[in-house]
């Protein structure tokens, strides 16, 4: 039996939960839970803010761990490796997207906590390909949320052609933003973070160059047309607009926060300049092990704050007030 904690109606608390796995696949592994990441989407899938949360839920989308068991076809991982596991559980592996190696838009991509048990627990199983070694120089402890949050900022550098001579902005300095700013940097990058003046001081410990209020309509105009990229982490609702108007020409705006109102913007913001409005989920398998290395030969980790499993409501209830620093890890 898998030893969890599930939430089994919207509202309620997370409580003590168990489940037979059944037998382990032959291309699945069997993970064994050090610690999880509680990420925004636990919460919102907690809250069916989504519409498609089944309960029990068994939230925990950000793994780390060590390899318990593998199926009689898994070659690559070993037990006892020390691995990660995100947003994805599996993929179908035949689309013309998992074909052409973007995994993350398969159609029947298998998310690991929407019809399935996630992390919240003592082991958890994944489709191998789904399932990251984890480099020697990151620390296990603070791993996680790279697997999830990590890759929502580093994907689109990649798939977007990021140059080190690159000007980037990112909106919102919270769980993906923070993370934002150290790649980007790293990547040698300017970096302009868009935040509340009272995480300037550590936004600029975390990367940033330059730190402007992102609600300051007057310090924003003054900026002109400076950014080749802006990476918008927040769920709630800007001056879309003025900030498109901080774009260069052939500059892009992407978007990443999950933003449930419409975001309200006029063409005229993009036919000028030929600009860009994209965004993205999570990221590819082959872009989850390029972040991974990137981030040990930068040494670049969230900035975490820890909880036993056992504590999980009480981490939940931080969550939610919106005081975390940056991101919460539970500790089996």
């Amino acid at each position: 039996m898998i030893h969890a904690y599930a939430i089994k109606e919207k509202g309620g608390k997370l409580e003590p939960f168990e489940y037979d796995p059944g037998p382990l696949g032959p291309y699945s592994v069997e993970i064994e839970v050090d610690h999880c990441g509680v990420c925004h989407s636990d919460l919102s899938m907690t809250q069916n803010d989504w519409g498609m949360t089944k309960y029990p839920l068994i939230p925990g989308h950000e793994v780390s761990g060590r390899i318990g068991a593998v199926g009689e076809m898994v070659e690559h991982l070993k037990v006892g490796q020390r691995v990660g596991l995100g947003w994805h559980k599996g993929y179908c592996l035949h689309c013309e997207h998992c074909m052409d190696g973007d995994h993350n838009l398969c159609p029947d991509a298998a998310e690991t906590i929407v019809g399935h048990h996630g992390g919240f627990a003592d082991r958890v199983r994944a489709q191998a390909t789904a399932v990251f070694p984890l480099p020697d120089a990151l620390d296990p402890a603070d791993a996680g949320p790279l697997l999830c949050g990590g890759i929502t900022v580093f994907h689109p550098m990649v798939e977007f052609g990021l140059r080190p001579t690159d000007r980037v902005g990112v909106i919102g300095i919270g769980g993906l933003g923070h993370l934002a700013l150290q790649f980007a940097n790293a990547w040698g990058c300017e970096v302009t973070a868009f935040t509340s003046e009272s995480k300037f001081e550590e936004a600029k410990q975390m990367g940033a160059h330059h730190t402007v209020n992102s609600r300051d309509d007057d310090a924003i105009k003054q900026l002109g047309k400076r950014f080749d990229l802006i990476i918008s982490t927040v769920n709630v609702s800007l001056n879309w607009d003025q900030l498109l108007g901080t774009l260069r020409p052939k500059g892009r705006f992407h978007q990443v926060g999950a933003v449930l109102e419409p975001m309200k913007l006029s063409a005229f913001s993009l036919l000028t300049g030929q600009k860009s409005l994209s965004a993205s989920p999570v990221g590819s398998p082959s872009n989850i092990t390029k972040m991974l290395d990137f981030a040990a030969r930068h040494e670049i980790k969230p900035v975490t704050e820890h909880f036993k499993m056992a504590d999980v409501n009480e981490a939940f209830e931080h969550l939610e007030s919106g005081k975390a620093r940056y991101r919460i890890v539970l500790d089996r």
